[in-house]
């Protein structure tokens, strides 16, 4: 602290930063946002990209100085402009959703594809999604599929999830159920409500794996647990018929009700059907 104040005090831009660093984070003094975004900007200005990224953030979420959408711009791209590459996805977000900026879906690309290049996985995965809707770029399910893909083998679980899509109906790569069980698994174990309830799906079909339906009842079962309703919908039918359950109506009731709840169409007639 006491070697970087002193530097700081002379003008050196990394130790400025560092000093900055160590406000945010509380580290050998008193946590100080104010003060750390105040020695974030001595370095800013002298064009250290770190130190630019991490004022953006401050800006972008109201940490140390007030909200402005519009100053999280002009410092993230001050920062993306020098290669930083959480701060040209940053920069792409803003461009994507018009905050703080006009919004522009081909300069959402362009700075999605900066970082992209520099193997940012969550970059990948929104490029990715951006070919595979044709949004600021023409529309191209191969380049979808291989961001993606990118993405996936980082651990992404939302590129895991698309990848695994493309792959169950054949858009961009051939259609391979064991290929999109595979990556639903990934992004199941990882938490991903929709690769669970889609892997809930192929065990119950027996598509991509060996048919299990006491399998296919766990991934529902932890889908629904997190409120998807398609899960929720499955999970009840297994449960009022008995199958990789042992039966249990009252069970299976109460499942597609949360599932009708949600207005999930198939949910409600069944329920109809059974007069509830």
């Amino acid at each position: 602290m006491r070697e970087f104040s002193s530097a700081a005090g002379q003008g050196d831009a990394a130790a400025q930063y560092n000093l900055g660093l160590m406000y945010a984070q509380g580290q050998g003094v008193a946590q100080n946002k104010k003060q750390a975004a105040a020695w974030y900007r001595k370095a800013a200005a002298q064009g250290h990209a770190a130190a630019q990224y991490n004022l953006g953030l401050m800006y972008n979420n109201g940490e140390g100085v007030a909200p402005d959408k519009q100053q999280a711009v002009t410092w993230y791209g001050k920062a993306a402009a020098q290669g930083d590459a959480a701060a040209q996805f940053n920069l792409g977000l803003l461009y994507y959703h018009g905050d703080g900026v006009a919004q522009d879906q081909q300069q959402a690309a362009t700075w999605f594809r900066k970082a992209a290049e520099q193997g940012h996985a969550k970059a990948q995965h929104n490029l990715g999604v951006m070919y595979e809707n044709g949004q600021g770029v023409a529309q191209d399910k191969q380049q979808a599929a291989a961001w993606y893909r990118k993405a996936a083998e980082q651990g992404d679980a939302a590129a895991q999830f698309n990848l695994g899509l493309l792959y169950e109906i054949g858009e961009g790569v051939a259609q391979d159920h064991q290929q999109a069980a595979t990556w639903y698994r990934k992004a199941a174990e990882q938490g991903q409500a929709k690769a669970q309830s889609n892997l809930g799906v192929m065990y119950e079909n027996g598509r991509g794996v060996v048919q299990d339906k006491q399998q296919a009842a766990v991934w529902y079962g932890k889908a629904a647990e997190q409120g998807n309703a398609a899960a929720q919908f499955r999970l009840g039918v297994m449960y009022y018929q008995g199958e990789g359950v042992t039966r249990d109506q009252q069970q299976g009731l109460t499942w597609l009700r949360k599932a009708a709840a949600q207005g999930f169409a198939e949910a409600q007639s069944a329920l109809k059907e059974l007069g509830e």
